[in-house]
C-alpha cells in the first residue's frame, strides 16, 4: 500500500493536479499584477522533449520555478512571444523536473505541497561549526538527477541561493560533464523587488518580471568541471564581469 501511495504521489497525473492548481493561484500574480516579458520563448519549441538542462540564476525559492512551469506548460500549447490566456493548465506539460534544497522542501506545508510538482530535493551542502564544508551534490543527488534528465527538462540553479554573485556549484558541471545535456541558460529578473525571498508573497506590485532563454550553450564536455562552470555562470550573468552591471541583479537587502 505504501509502495502504491508512493507511486501515486510521484505520477504525472498528480503532478498535472499541482501544476493545474498552483498554475491557478499564481498566474494572476505572475502575468496580471505584475508584467512578465519571455524572451527566447519561441526557441523552446527547437528542443527534445529529455536531457535538457535549464541553468538559470536565482532570487526567490519558488516563484521563478511557477514561472517557468507556466512557461514551458504555454510552450506545449504552441505559444511562441507570451502566456497568453492560461488554458495550458486544462492540460499542463508535466515532463519537468526542478532542483531544489531538501530542507527548503519539507520546510512548510506549502513546500510539500510544490514538492509534489517534479521536486529533485538534494542536500546542497552541509556546516560544521557553521562553516560550509561540503559545496557539491550528494552522488546519489547526481544520480537522481541524471535520472531525470533521461526523460524529462530539468531546471536548477546553480548558485544553490538567492544571493546574487554566489560561487556556482561544482555539482552542476559534473551532471553536465558526465551526462551531456543540451543546456539552455536563464537569465531572470525583477523577482526579488516583486515578491519575498519565498516568493510567494507580493512585496511590489506592477513589477517587470524578465525572463529570457539563451541558445544553448556549446560546451565541450572533455573539459574540466571548473571551465564548464565558469562558462555556465558567465551565461547566467552571474559571474565577475557582470557583478557591477544593472541593478536588477542584486537582492532586496541592498
Amino acid at each position: 500500500m505504501l509502495k502504491f501511495f508512493t507511486r501515486f504521489k510521484e505520477s504525472r497525473f498528480m503532478r498535472g493536479v499541482v501544476y493545474a492548481v498552483v498554475g491557478a493561484l499564481t498566474y494572476p500574480g505572475i502575468n496580471i499584477f505584475n508584467k512578465l516579458q519571455v524572451n527566447g520563448m519561441e526557441n523552446l519549441h527547437k528542443l527534445p522533449k529529455k536531457n535538457v538542462l535549464f541553468v538559470s540564476n536565482h532570487q526567490t525559492y519558488f516563484a521563478e520555478v511557477i514561472t517557468f512551469i507556466h512557461i514551458f506548460c504555454a510552450v506545449r500549447w504552441r505559444r511562441k512571444l507570451s502566456l497568453g490566456i492560461p488554458f495550458y493548465l486544462l492540460w499542463p506539460s508535466t515532463r519537468i523536473n526542478y532542483v531544489a534544497a531538501e530542507e527548503t522542501m519539507k520546510s512548510d506545508w506549502i513546500s510539500k505541497i510544490l514538492s509534489l510538482g517534479g521536486a529533485l530535493t538534494v542536500k546542497r551542502t552541509w556546516k560544521k561549526d557553521g562553516v560550509e564544508v561540503r559545496k557539491s551534490l550528494d552522488p546519489s543527488d547526481t544520480r537522481k538527477i541524471e535520472r531525470a534528465l533521461n526523460n524529462n527538462w530539468v531546471i536548477t540553479f546553480p548558485q544553490g541561493t538567492t544571493k546574487p554573485f554566489a560561487p556556482g556549484r561544482r555539482g552542476t558541471a559534473f551532471i553536465i560533464k558526465h551526462h551531456q545535456p543540451i543546456v539552455v541558460p536563464v537569465v531572470i529578473s525583477g523577482y526579488w523587488r516583486a515578491f519575498n525571498k519565498k516568493g510567494l508573497k507580493f512585496k511590489k506590485k506592477g513589477t517587470l518580471l524578465s525572463v529570457t532563454f539563451k541558445a544553448p550553450l556549446e560546451i565541450d564536455y572533455n573539459d574540466t568541471c571548473e571551465n564548464i562552470l565558469e562558462q555556465v555562470m558567465d551565461s547566467i550573468e552571474q559571474s565577475n564581469k557582470y557583478m557591477l552591471k544593472g541593478r536588477h541583479h542584486f537582492t532586496s537587502s541592498l
